[in-house]
């Protein structure tokens, strides 16, 4: 009777390591999910005074033009 109940609390144990392993597992899933940078992607623009390409929200805009700093918007409006 008493190896039965060892093993009785033994399988008891080992389901509930694993129950709690499988949890810790899909709770970092879902955290990398949240970290994940989403599939929809940002419209990218072209610098005028130099071409490079940013994303639209890190650009300098001005006279309906992109630029990539502030610096090149003055620069090419001086020439």
């Amino acid at each position: 009777m008493g190896r039965l109940l060892f093993f009785a609390l033994i399988a008891v144990l080992v389901f509930w390591a694993i129950r709690s392993y499988r949890h810790g597992l899909k709770k970092r899933q879902e955290e990398a999910k949240k970290e994940t940078p989403s599939i929809e992607g940002e419209d990218m623009v072209r610098c005028t005074h130099c071409g490079v390409h940013l994303p639209k929200s890190e650009s300098v805009l001005s006279e309906g033009k992109f630029f990539c700093s502030d610096e090149h918007r003055r620069l090419h409006l001086q020439q």
